[in-house]
């Protein structure tokens, strides 16, 4: 028998559910699902590459009904069923095992969880150790000190530490506390009314699930004991259906499992057949020649120079690089001249580089400069350091205290980069490449053309993950990207990046840039694969220049303005606190939720809502607001809270987050927030500033033109009212806005019977209210709440407005539909906006996805409407010979600043490239219209 050390066990049954559930749908050319395939090739690939283990086997269930249908005919009765485009990944996962040369491990009668513990005792006994890929809490019973779990998609060690935090006690204890709780996805009965904790606590007084049956009398809680003693046999039941059976046959002697290298014709030929084309891309090319594919030969990239050297038979010898390959890295230190004119020099014949940048902080109109890193071959990257200090024992000496380490003078190397960065013929690749845009252009550096991996990420998996890079890296290498924390420390003991030591900022810095490289490799391909080439070249691209010059621009605030407000907002607030002082009949912290629940809902008796887990009500805003129709506190404490957040983000904060060089707020814009693309301001966010209350108008009439200029604003008109007459196929509401009709006195004529010449403002409020809240999928309960009228009156009104436009309803229940059996909705460009949540056992997180699922098109297609209008105004204001600038954008309104003499030309050309952006390529059934104003502040120009 073969010498076992580390045997390697994985789950494929269950990782499969959880690839599933975990990675976007994907299909081959033919239409057939391989989503959770690609999930489960790539870890596999990855196992393979960096594991120590002799033996490995992948273990499958090979039917659903097992021994345990005999001992109690109902397990796993209630499991709902497979989802269809699941059932034909099974066979193709099983396909994948093999074409990766892995043992692969089933036997009828037997649950994988069966096998697997079978294997684990038999590998234990031959003096092994194991490891099981798995998370599944099943086979939580299994760990020791000789056996480890591994959580494939979290990529976390499960040991006894582990089981005890899930289960309150040690694996060997595992299956008595699982008796007892039962478990209501598999069917297991368990006993009534005991959960993790009691159970726990239960079998650590007792020992074992026998002992406490038989001393159940002793129980003190009278429903516990009664439960215990009634549903004793069920659990002695439910303890051997959760008991793993160790002692199945072994369907493979352990020696079947030792490690075998790649083939690369077979592992090859499966991952064409799949068209698992960027899996393909990061294989080493002799493979792919190994593949007898001369096409896929000829398009592969150079090999680094640590490939890996192919075995007899076309198998790999070891594994394979380029984004997966164990070699190191190759990161050098440019610390001279001549070292940073090679590394240009190669760039520029290569035509492509990724680029990123380090500096003192996190604001790109302040940041000082720090380095700079390239990358110019997955694992070959460089980083070069300008502005780093010396550093004595960890202790940062600051500027001019000491020697600086060896680098390059900032200016010198500015200087030499310029050259390769605003070279015209070749690609810079950046991640959240905007950043790196504006500290370049502080520095004299126009850096173009430019490929963002962030937003490619964004642009093919919005919605199902986070896209900075130390996410991204992990997800699709297998890497653990160096944390920025772990280089700079936190608290008091925290260091700025330029007291980094150079060997560690060069390890952190070329990585990123290197791991953007890699990214952008895997990434751009896609586009065309999943036709989403036009839509990142005409919605996303463009963009990142774009909202970089316009971040940089700022805006100006009057500070005089902004110290009144502070004073204005601080004494209404303390008229405020008197008020609500007074109604208390005492003083408490209104900003304690705490006290204010204790006043609401035990002093003044108000119908109580829902606790919290720590045992305190609720008072969130939308409990405020439903207590408000009972008593006047409430509503003041509302009041408060809006002032407050007034003064401390806005009134109070923007005189600081003026910039001191430019004298103007410059907000920053994030590319890829939300999943409709929509962008989102912080620092500060201008996106949140409320514009229907007094309080939020004062807010914005502090931010004002320049000398000689005016504010102009531009704002779409009822965008995603047109928008869902246009996808819904409404023809009275297209016919309204076609007419340019008052859309809401037209909606409340047809859903109330009111003709549009007696229409009164009660009546169209209330029918603008359901016109923008049904498209957000709002409730009778919420409608009801929000126009004031009880929930029947409400549903009345929804129950009329979709029997007057049925299209609305009908489009509503389509989008639904369509998002549960793809798990994504699209714009009318094409953007992909997936819901994960649209399939929840949960009702509150499932309806919430639904409502997404109903919106985001609307919303989403009015972002790309307003993103290819951003694109398209700069160039033409240039085209034109005028001085304006773009300064802000704020949902569906732009924000400019334009010379007097230029308001009329600025406001007629605006117009016109904002509501001809559709283009030529999509027509909308609908006109799009513009409004415009100007004026010395935003309040009075919007």
């Amino acid at each position: 028998m073969t010498k076992l050390k580390h045997v390697y066990l994985v789950d494929g049954s269950g990782y499969i559910f959880r690839a599933y559930h975990a990675l976007p749908p994907l299909t081959r050319p033919d239409g057939k699902p391989v989503g959770a395939v690609l999930g489960f090739t790539n870890i596999m690939l990855k196992f393979l590459r960096e594991t120590d283990a002799d033996h490995i086997a992948v273990v499958f269930d090979a039917s659903q009904r097992t021994f345990r249908n005999r001992i109690y005919e109902a397990y796993k009765a209630h499991r709902p069923e497979t989802p269809e485009d699941l059932v034909p990944q099974f066979a193709l996962v099983r396909e994948a095992t093999d074409a990766m040369n892995v043992a692969r491990i089933e036997q009828v009668d037997y649950e994988a969880d069966d096998l697997i513990a079978a294997y684990a005792k038999a590998a234990v006994k031959a003096g092994a150790t194991v490891t099981i890929v798995s998370s599944d809490k099943d086979l939580m019973q299994l760990v020791s000190d000789k056996v480890e779990m591994f959580d494939p998609i979290k990529q976390k060690p499960i040991g006894p530490a582990e089981v005890r935090e899930k289960f309150g006690v040690g694996p060997e204890q595992v299956i008595e506390v699982q008796a007892l709780i039962g478990d209501s996805v598999d069917n297991v009965p368990g006993v009534p009314g005991i959960g993790v904790k009691t159970a726990a606590e239960l079998i650590g007084a007792y020992g074992t699930l026998e002992n406490l049956l038989q001393h159940a009398e002793e129980i003190k809680q009278p429903k516990r004991r009664q439960n215990l003693i009634e549903f004793a046999e069920q659990a002695r039941i439910s303890k051997k259906l959760v008991t793993l059976d160790a002692d199945v046959p072994l369907p493979l002697p352990l020696d079947d499992l030792a490690v075998r290298p790649l083939d690369g014709k077979k592992l090859g030929a499966f991952l064409q057949e799949q068209n698992f084309r960027s899996l393909l891309n990061r294989l080493d090319g002799q493979l792919r020649a190994a593949m007898g594919n001369g096409a896929a030969a000829r398009d592969a990239r150079p090999a680094p120079p640590s490939a890996a050297p192919m075995g007899p038979n076309g198998a790999m010898a070891v594994a394979m690089p380029e984004g997966l390959s164990t070699a190191k890295p190759v990161y050098e230190l440019v610390q001279d001249l001549p070292t940073l004119e090679r590394w240009i020099a190669r760039a520029l014949g290569e035509g492509a580089v990724a680029v990123a940048v380090e500096t003192a902080s996190s604001d790109a109109m302040r940041a000082e400069l720090l380095g700079v890193s390239l990358a110019i071959e997955p694992g070959v990257a460089c980083y070069i350091p300008v502005g780093h200090r010396a550093v004595v024992e960890g202790l940062d000496l600051g500027d001019g205290a000491g020697p600086a380490p060896r680098q390059i003078p900032r200016d010198h190397a500015v200087e030499r980069l310029k050259t390769l960065l605003e070279d015209p013929g070749v690609l810079k690749v950046g991640h959240n490449a905007k950043f790196a845009l504006e500290v370049f252009r502080r520095h004299g550096i126009a850096m173009a053309p430019v490929d963002d991996t962030l937003l490619l990420s964004f642009v093919l998996e919005g919605g199902r993950h986070g896209h900075d890079l130390d996410e991204l890296a992990p997800l699709h290498f297998g890497h653990e990207t160096i944390k920025l924390k772990d280089l700079v420390g936190s608290g008091k003991s925290q260091i700025g990046f330029a007291a980094v030591p150079l060997d560690r900022a060069r390890d952190y810095a070329a990585e990123q840039a290197d791991y953007a490289l890699r990214l952008h490799r895997l990434l751009r391909p896609r586009l065309v694969a999943e036709h989403m080439v036009s839509f990142y070249e005409t919605v996303e691209r463009p963009l990142v220049p774009v909202v970089a010059e316009m971040e940089r621009a700022g805006i100006l605030v009057d500070r005089a303005r902004l110290s009144e407000l502070s004073t204005d907002f601080g004494s209404r607030m303390a008229e405020l606190e008197r008020e609500i002082y007074k109604l208390a009949k005492h003083e408490f912290n209104l900003g304690s939720p705490k006290q204010l629940g204790e006043v609401l809902f035990d002093e003044l008796q108000l119908t109580p809502g829902k606790k919290m887990k720590t045992g305190a009500y609720g008072t969130d805003a939308s409990v405020l607001e439903e207590l408000a129709l009972e008593h006047p506190l409430p509503q003041r404490v509302l009041d408060w809270r809006q002032l407050q957040k007034l003064k401390s983000t806005y009134a109070d904060t923007l005189v600081e987050q003026i910039n001191p060089d430019t004298g103007r707020i410059h907000t920053s814009y994030s590319l890829a927030g939300a999943v409709t693309g929509r962008l989102s301001s912080t620092d500060p966010n201008l996106q949140n500033i409320p514009v229907r209350t007094e309080e939020g108008r004062k807010i914005r009439r502090a931010f004002v033109a320049a000398p000689g200029h005016v504010l102009l604003s531009a704002d779409y008109s009822q965008i995603e009212l047109r928008l869902a007459a246009h996808v819904a196929g409404v023809e009275a509401l297209k016919a309204a806005f076609q007419r340019g009709d008052d859309i809401h006195a037209m909606t409340a004529s047809e859903v109330f019977g009111v003709p549009m010449k007696k229409m009164d403002p009660t009546t169209r409020r209330r029918a603008k209210a359901i016109n923008f809240g049904i498209i957000y999928g709002i409730s009778a309960f919420g409608l009801g709440r929000q126009i004031q009228v009880p929930q029947a009156e409400a549903a009345a009104y929804i129950k009329a407005y979709f029997e007057r436009f049925p299209g609305i309803r009908d489009y509503m229940e389509r989008m639904k539909q369509l998002c549960r059996e793809r798990g994504y909705v699209e714009t009318i460009f094409g953007r992909r906006c997936a819901i994960p949540g649209i399939k929840d056992g949960n009702h509150a997180r499932r309806t919430f996805a639904e409502r997404q699922a109903i919106n985001a098109p609307l919303q989403g297609s009015a972002a790309d409407i307003i993103k290819r209008a951003m694109a398209r105004v700069p160039p033409a204001l240039a085209k034109a010979g005028l001085q304006a600038r773009m300064l802000l954008q704020v949902h569906d309104e732009l924000v400019f600043e334009v010379p007097v003499k230029e308001t009329n030309e600025v406001a007629s050309l605006v117009k016109e490239v904002m509501e001809s952006a559709v283009g030529p390529s999509h027509v909308l059934s609908v006109p799009l219209v513009v409004e415009t104003g100007s004026a010395q502040n935003w309040e009075e120009a919007h």
